[in-house]
């Protein structure tokens, strides 16, 4: 059941992060980009699912906050 879980939520942060990947290079804005970035290749490193869902929640705050 963790596999499924790793993927779907894999997905789901790696969608979200192709999203903040093109507003940055659009926007020419670095906080979006690189968040973006890491949100894209997260699910690759990381292999456990609390550990997924907790570093992806706090990835997507990270544009909320830091605006520069």
């Amino acid at each position: 059941m963790q596999n499924t879980s790793m993927l779907m939520w894999g997905l789901v942060f790696g969608s979200i992060g192709f999203g903040f990947f093109s507003y940055g290079r659009k926007q020419k804005a670095i906080v979006p980009l690189l968040t973006g970035m890491t949100l894209m290749v997260l699910p690759y490193f990381v292999a456990n699912l609390y550990l997924l869902l907790g570093l992806g929640v706090v990835l997507l705050a990270i544009p909320y906050f830091i605006r520069l």
